[in-house]
């Protein structure tokens, strides 16, 4: 789907419920979205608006730290409290890194769905109305203006676990891990431990963490202003759109490869819960799934049809006409 334009929010205040109303039909014909403040005596407040801090921010950092907050405490108890309840092992070392290099992942891909999730329920919601020229909800208003925000945490999300997983060697406990398997292998004799199955799964899995990145960070920068004004909408719909379905692809791609047969190992359902990645892939699953719905040539070109003003009630009333038309002259035939 082509990412809409983003609508401007007009903020109206009055002691005049009827002209209130009005202007705020006049605004929605206008394109603008209009947002009740009340009465007059609120005008106050609007004008205090330039001296907030972020306020179209406040939104997507709350989810942001509150998906943070959520990933981060299924993991540890997962990884870190499972193990320590049942078998008495400590592994609390792993919170400050390993356990949060496991979330921002999580948190990336859930947001980064989000920001394409909101334009699907558009599209779909225009094909059920037959019409473009239908106000959307409130909600789903709000949401189509948070994707920008949203995708820039799901980028910074995204850098800060590129960067905690180049930090892993570095680390002591890496470096003792390391040290022990060198030590087990040579008392078992084991000379060469190499495995074909866990270098591909190795290989393919950073292979594709990069790319997604990339592309990752080609969103990220377009979506600034001034690299935005020097691109036409065209262009400026082929990166947000097209690369950016490919840029969630290729996240889904890196999550089911860090899987891998995970799934269907009775051990990673800790407390019966089921591992992280399993959870996180639901929401990106829907995204893709929902994409490759509209892309079905029929329904895309309905969709397209909408979007240069076609309209079902039209389109009905039109076939009605043409039946009436039709009828009446074969009475006249018939006479």
């Amino acid at each position: 789907m082509v990412p809409q334009k983003r609508k401007l929010i007009i903020f109206l205040c009055s002691d005049n419920s009827k002209a209130k109303i009005s202007v705020m039909e006049l605004c929605r014909r206008m394109g603008f979205i209009p947002v009740d403040m009340g009465l007059l005596s609120s005008s106050l407040e609007i004008e205090n608006l330039p001296l907030y801090l972020f306020p179209s921010w406040r939104v997507p950092v709350l989810g942001t730290l509150a998906l943070f907050i959520f990933f981060y405490l299924y993991n540890f108890i997962q990884d870190i409290l499972q193990p320590y309840v049942t078998a008495g092992k400590n592994f609390f070392y792993k919170m400050p890194i390993e356990t949060v290099n496991v979330t921002l992942p999580s948190v990336a891909l859930v947001l980064l769905s989000l920001v394409y999730l909101p334009g699907l329920c558009a599209a779909f919601l225009q094909l059920w109305l037959g019409t473009k020229y239908k106000r959307f909800p409130d909600w789903l208003d709000q949401w189509l203006t948070m994707r920008k925000q949203l995708g820039l945490c799901s980028f910074l999300c995204s850098v800060l676990h590129a960067i905690y997983s180049l930090c892993l060697p570095m680390r002591k406990s890496a470096r003792y891990e390391l040290l022990n398997l060198a030590f087990k292998q040579v008392n078992d004799g084991v000379e060469i431990s190499w495995d074909d199955e866990k270098v591909w799964r190795m290989e393919l899995y950073l292979s594709v963490g990069i790319m997604a990145l990339g592309l990752l960070s080609l969103l990220a920068i377009t979506s600034l202003p001034s690299v935005a004004n020097t691109v036409n909408w065209r262009e400026f719909s082929f990166v947000q759109s097209t690369l950016g379905y490919c840029a969630l692809a290729m996240a889904t791609i890196h999550t089911l490869l860090f899987g891998w047969n995970r799934a269907f190992i009775p051990a990673q359902y800790r407390f019966f819960l089921p591992p992280t990645f399993l959870l996180v892939l639901i929401l990106p699953f829907l995204v893709l799934l929902g994409r490759l719905a509209l892309l079905v040539p029929c329904v895309a070109q309905r969709l397209r049809q909408i979007r240069r003003g076609w309209e079902k009630s039209h389109h009905i009333r039109f076939t009605l006409l043409q039946d009436g038309s039709q009828n009446s002259l074969e009475n006249v035939s018939h006479v």
